[in-house]
């Protein structure tokens, strides 16, 4: 049986609200954690005092969670007041650690 390029789109169309919700999130809300965590990667990579390749970011509803190693504690509360400083950031929890 050959699908056509419209019936695989309409089945996507159907299932993929039910995966994202099934994971509790909507679409709109993956799509806002994602630029989130794009606007804050990038804002920590642009700046010179905080080392960002080695800080990881996730985002979930808006919160901000960075993990990872920083060199000294001005390093950590610089990232995390940059991260708090983008747009739609509701808080932000650092797990980073210190490791000069």
């Amino acid at each position: 049986m050959t699908w056509s390029l419209a019936r695989r789109a309409t089945v996507w169309l159907l299932v993929l609200p039910m995966l994202v919700s099934a994971c509790g999130k909507s679409i709109g809300e993956t799509v806002d954690d994602a630029t989130i965590t794009a606007k804050v990667k990038t804002v920590l990579l642009n700046d010179p005092q905080v080392g960002g390749m080695k800080i990881d970011v996730d985002t979930t509803l808006g919160v901000v969670t960075m993990s990872g190693t920083v060199k000294s504690p001005a390093e950590e509360q610089r990232a995390v007041l940059l991260a708090r400083q983008v747009t739609g950031v509701r808080d932000v929890k650092s797990t980073l650690q210190v490791n000069p």
